[in-house]
């Protein structure tokens, strides 16, 4: 969500939104190995509401040129630096002709502190003892170098606001003739398995109106154990609201889909993928009302993805992703230093 607020911002900036996505071979170069595949990454992309089009293969060092390319007027980056592989400025070209506009970083979250809450693999981010050491070591010492930290790459806690809810939000309502399809999950670490269910169930109508239900932290807890949710309830939150298929969220929804949801929001279809279905806590079926009412439709996104399936990559890389950490955070110390004697010498 912290990207898809960068892409909100710069559409803002502008009228059509182009946004570049490096290949495999650019990321492994420049920054580490990539959580996702390339190809993942046009398709997550893509679905985020703010983005008129991509440009697949786009370089790591953006260029006038690029621009040019694709007639682009200027290009947008959040306040936080980028480096090449030597440690260069990866925007200074375009800064110098005046064809660079910057956006506020979103607070409150890196892919860096993701990558240390699911290595960590322990459940304390959700119980209420604040005496988890491992968890508390890890938010102390993660993203902080031998001199002190980085403000881009460290851990910083998110602070829900209703403003950040009603920039995401769609804020429209569902129209008469609208096909009123509900969905429901944890959706956590928001990805193309998503992504992928979404938009075939919004292909299952003319004028699909998509309500997403998203469990609170503890339900998810309940039934997928370990640590999950990785992310909380308020950062599920602004990740599905960024997807294009999604009308509408309901925050800390009911686990099981009551008469009461389905008679308030009027909802004609509700849908499920292929994972599993956990029983509720007195055992029941959570969708037994909607089977009752002959509403209740499985969908195959034809994606075999999933928030554990992502997890077990990164674990995989866990070597890899520590080291490229530890360098991401020294090269942008060196720079905040290089700045600060800069500024002394004015």
């Amino acid at each position: 969500y912290g990207h898809s607020n960068q892409l909100r911002q710069a559409r803002a900036m502008g009228d059509y939104l182009i946004v570049g996505v490096h290949t495999d071979e650019e990321i492994a170069k420049h920054k580490g190995p990539p959580v996702f595949t390339q190809e993942e990454r046009y398709k997550m992309v893509q679905a985020i509401k703010w983005v008129d089009e991509i440009a697949p293969g786009a370089p790591y060092v953006t260029t006038l040129e690029t621009l040019d390319k694709y007639n682009c007027d200027f290009c947008v980056h959040g306040d936080d630096i980028t480096l090449t592989i030597d440690g260069k400025d990866t925007y200074e070209e375009v800064k110098t002709a005046g064809r660079y506009r910057e956006c506020k970083r979103t607070q409150g979250v890196s892919t860096t502190d993701l990558v240390g809450r699911m290595l960590l693999m322990t459940k304390a981010h959700h119980s209420n003892i604040d005496e988890d050491l491992d968890y508390r070591k890890h938010t102390d010492n993660f993203g902080k170098g031998p001199k002190g930290h980085s403000p881009w790459t460290g851990v910083s806690q998110f602070l829900q606001t209703s403003q950040k809810i009603i920039q995401f939000a769609s804020g429209k309502e569902p129209q008469p003739g609208d096909t009123i399809i509900y969905v429901a999950g944890a959706f956590d670490l928001f990805h193309i398995g998503h992504v992928d269910f979404l938009e075939k169930v919004h292909q299952l109508s003319e004028r699909p109106y998509i309500i997403a239900g998203l469990h609170f932290d503890q339900e998810v807890n309940r039934y997928k154990g370990k640590n999950y949710p990785i992310m909380n309830i308020h950062e599920r939150t602004l990740s599905v609201l960024a997807c294009r298929y999604v009308s509408e969220v309901v925050i800390g929804a009911p686990y099981a889909v009551t008469a009461d949801l389905l008679d308030h929001f009027r909802v004609t279809l509700v849908c499920h993928g292929m994972t599993e279905v956990v029983s509720d806590k007195d055992g029941s079926d959570p969708y037994e009302e909607p089977k009752r009412r002959g509403i209740f439709q499985l969908v195959d996104s034809g994606s075999n993805l999933t928030t554990d399936l992502i997890v077990q990559r990164i674990i995989k890389n866990r070597l890899e992703f520590e080291a490229r950490n530890q360098k991401k955070e020294a090269k942008e110390l060196a720079v905040l230093e290089a700045m600060k004697k800069l500024e002394e010498r004015h």
